[in-house]
């Protein structure tokens, strides 16, 4: 027989709704529909109210989140242009960030914008995602990028610990083939689209980036709080294995690549302005060579100036955290 207190410390247990604790994304929704008139306004709120509900109520993984642990993320749909009653294309912007170790300074994962946004939708649609078929283009789409977003995080906490969310986005892609919609195909968008960034994330050529995603954040960010220069020193050691993958061109593109850029860009500006003569000088020649887009920027560098928008991880308060688990 059950005692009286392990009775009530069940029913405990059993009275918190499990979802509750299991839900992986803190996902922000934001529809921008200014350019969309003439039209019930009413039906972008439900719409975003579904998309949130969507994204936030969704168990993408098997494991277990408390609430601390979830992954910050922001998703803005901007709606340029309605082509039929219930039909819309735009784009998509996705951002995803993570906390660094014993610091109130969170780093920018992800900041990617997908301008192939194109879905029906009408008010009170219920959002239904299937990992084995193809039934929309707006629920496969989000559902790619929740697991992109969470391989990416799952990648800055374990040595290619985000391979098996990677491979769920490659089969969206897959189950996507014959949608009219573009971004799932290899032959459309320039090489850079969905299809290409899950084969660069699951291509072998690629990577020492996914391990440098590993680094950066474990051996670099994490250790900011008390060893500034050890920290530092990891994330420059580890900018020469993404100038190695550059010089050795798996493809002209390089989509994977500019992702990261995209995302670091401005942090690694603050990162090193600060640092010792001869690290700057040999962080700003790798960089310049491969981000050129950014070259301006990282020239800030030399002389001290940060071109970017936050202060360096190790400057930020220590509130005594512990570092989510993933």
């Amino acid at each position: 027989m059950l005692s009286i207190r392990k009775l009530i410390v069940l029913a405990s247990f059993v009275a918190i709704p499990f979802t509750s604790f299991q839900q992986e994304l803190r996902c922000n929704i934001q529809v921008n529909s200014q350019k969309i008139q003439g039209t019930n306004r009413n039906m972008f709120q439900t719409f975003q109210t579904a998309l949130y509900e969507f994204m936030n109520n969704t168990s993408w993984t098997n494991h277990v989140y408390g609430q601390d642990e979830r992954i910050e993320c922001n998703v803005m749909l901007t709606l340029n242009e309605q082509i039929g009653s219930d039909e819309y294309k735009g784009t998509l912007s996705i951002q995803s960030r993570r906390p660094v170790f014993n610091t109130s300074y969170t780093t920018t994962i992800l900041n990617i914008v997908d301008n192939n946004l194109h879905f029906r939708y009408m008010e009170f649609d219920k959002l239904e995602f299937s990992e084995t078929t193809f039934s929309s283009n707006l629920t496969s789409l989000l559902a790619y990028y929740a697991y992109i977003i969470i391989g990416f995080d799952y990648d800055t906490y374990s040595y290619l610990g985000g391979t098996e969310y990677f491979q769920k986005a490659e089969r969206i892609v897959n189950n996507s083939q014959n949608a009219i919609e573009r971004g799932w195909k290899a032959y459309e968008g320039n090489r850079k689209n969905r299809y290409w960034l899950v084969e660069n994330l699951l291509n072998t050529k690629y990577r020492p980036i996914r391990e440098v995603y590993y680094r950066y954040h474990r051996h670099g960010l994490d250790r900011m709080s008390d060893k500034v220069m050890e920290g530092r020193g990891e994330i420059a050691e580890n900018l020469v294995n993404i100038q190695k993958v550059f010089r050795e061109k798996p493809d002209p593109y390089m989509y994977y690549m500019q992702i990261f850029f995209d995302a670091k860009n401005d942090e690694l500006v603050s990162l090193f302005s600060e640092s010792f003569p001869a690290e700057k000088t040999r962080v700003i020649t790798i960089l310049t060579e491969i981000d050129n887009s950014n070259a301006s920027k990282y020239s800030k560098m030399q002389s001290g100036t940060s071109g970017g928008q936050g202060k360096q991880p190790a400057t930020m308060g220590r509130p005594g955290g512990t570092k989510p688990q993933r």
